[in-house]
């Protein structure tokens, strides 16, 4: 079975977008990207860009095109579901080559082409602030030409397209929710002290490739000893040491979707602290399992995890609420936090993320799977037993 969007999904994602910038008045949306963050215009057109920037123009009526740099037709030609492809020099790599005698297209001549003598007003952009300051000043340099327009943040029109997941997406999660089990499963079977923390993220992406993994969700990260107090890491070469509590963070992509398992592995006998935090983060993630379900206030939700944590202790370990998206990216939009003000709706997916750190002992933990909402629970994709490793 190929696990991927078909065509016709990314024609109704592109017929919704534009239903909403007609509800919210906008001329044009431009769907911004670059390669950590593909999210926006993947989304629309399964394009990733590489070493340059790219776009998704949208008009409000009419077909919309993908805007790449100078040096990747033959790639976009190749991947993506839109087929109007447009090349232009504000998405170059940073490196900034001037490409002489190559003619490109400017962000004049794109909207000429979508807006098809139409007047314009607003110009929307979702990705804004991922954008580069050149591509910034091509596109408000354009606009001005255009006559009395804005140019705005539109990443909410996006978000909340991208935030109830469809059946296609769920299957593609689901797979890199396997992949990353099963990846767990082999790094926990050959980790030994010894090896250093970046011969473990090669473990991990090595196998998650074998299994069918399009790419890893993030740069993976395994931090031992001191230093797992980092909440956003990457690899050292650091040696594990027997005795070590070693923080291992790890995920799989399928089909553009993000997969993540977090957990903690003690090499040898636990010892009475690594126990009651490991149990702490366990807690945390139980309580949250048996709580989240479809209809609850985002910001309720964060409050009991918050709750739950002060009464056994760790409260002040605390960095951020219990959840994020999941989806194109490992961590999107939205949060369940206090300030939250969205309601839990069935099939949204997110990350069940359970950080733990204490920055006076150099010491922390993540514990983290990827959830989808249900009317009365959660399905717990990656499924990853929530137990004391000890290698």
């Amino acid at each position: 079975m190929a696990f991927c969007i078909p065509n016709e999904e990314f024609r109704e994602r592109v017929v919704k977008l534009q239903a909403s910038m007609k509800k919210e008045g906008l001329d044009l949306l431009l769907a911004y990207g670059n390669e950590a963050e593909p999210q926006y215009v993947r989304y629309l057109s399964d394009y990733w860009p590489s070493f340059e920037t790219a776009g998704v123009l949208v008009p409000v009526e009419g077909e919309p095109m993908l805007l790449i740099g100078p040096e990747s037709m033959t790639y976009a030609a190749d991947r993506t579901k839109i087929p109007t492809i447009r090349e232009l020099k504000a998405f170059r790599e940073s490196s900034d080559p001037e490409y002489p005698g190559k003619k490109l297209d400017t962000f004049e001549s794109v909207f000429d082409e979508c807006l098809q003598g139409r007047p314009v007003k607003r110009i929307g952009v979702a990705g804004l602030s991922l954008m580069t300051i050149g591509v910034y000043f091509a596109l408000t340099e354009a606009a001005k030409n255009l006559g009395d327009v804005t140019v705005e943040k539109a990443d909410q029109l996006m978000l909340d397209l991208r935030m109830i997941k469809s059946e296609n997406e769920l299957a593609c999660q689901r797979e890199a929710a396997r992949i990353t089990h099963l990846t767990f499963d082999y790094v926990l079977e050959n980790i030994r002290p010894g090896m250093t923390e970046t011969q473990v993220v090669g473990l991990a992406l090595g196998k998650m490739h074998e299994l069918g993994a399009d790419r890893e969700s993030y740069p993976l990260w395994v931090l031992t000893g001191d230093g797992s107090d980092q909440a956003i890491s990457r690899p050292r070469h650091k040696i594990i040491q027997p005795g070590d509590m070693t923080f291992i963070q790890i995920g799989a992509r399928v089909g553009g979707y993000a997969s993540s398992i977090g957990r903690p592995v003690v090499f040898g006998k636990a010892t009475a602290q690594q126990k009651s935090l490991i149990e702490a983060g366990y807690t945390g993630q139980r309580a949250m399992l048996d709580y989240i379900r479809a209809g609850l206030p985002a910001a309720q939700v964060a409050q009991k995890y918050i709750d739950v944590m002060t009464e056994i202790g760790y409260g002040d370990w605390l960095l951020y609420g219990p959840c994020h998206g999941n989806g194109l990216m490992e961590g999107e939009a939205p949060w369940i936090e206090t300030s939250a003000d969205f309601i839990l709706q069935e099939n949204m997916t997110f990350c069940l993320d359970v950080f733990l750190g204490n920055h006076a002992l150099k010491t922390g933990l993540r514990m983290e799977d990827v959830i989808r909402v249900t009317a009365d629970g959660v399905e717990d994709l990656t499924h990853y037993p929530r137990e004391l490793f000890e290698l």
